[in-house]
């Protein structure tokens, strides 16, 4: 019985070892994708409020068409940056539910024997 419950607590750390580098692989191939398409959005917004500052130069000086799209860029950002911190504080730590999951049922399989 003590060779069984060894034998499977160790199955049960190598699932969650296994499912964790599973999770850290596929986060990390989905971060540096993401990363890569930031890098291109942020090379086309620069050209967007390039093109902004631009438009509003013909009707008011340059500084103050440049001063107005960084008002609205800061604007923005601030925004951006509250509704991160808002989904961030709901965001749960990954966890290798499935080796939780098959702890539970080996424990109440023990329970249910003993």
């Amino acid at each position: 019985m003590r060779r069984q419950l060894r034998l499977l607590t160790a199955l049960n750390l190598e699932l969650a070892k296994l499912e964790g580098k599973q999770k850290a692989t596929a986060m990390g191939l989905a971060g540096g994708l993401a990363v890569g398409a930031a890098a291109l959005v942020l090379y086309a917004i620069g050209f967007a409020f390039a093109a902004a500052a631009a438009g509003l130069a013909e009707a008011l000086p340059l500084w103050l068409s440049l001063l107005i799209v960084a008002g609205v860029i800061l604007l923005v950002a601030g925004i951006l940056g509250f509704l991160a911190m808002r989904f961030a504080r709901k965001v749960s730590p990954p966890q290798p539910s499935q080796a939780i999951q098959e702890a539970e049922w080996t424990l109440k399989t023990l329970r249910g024997n003993g």
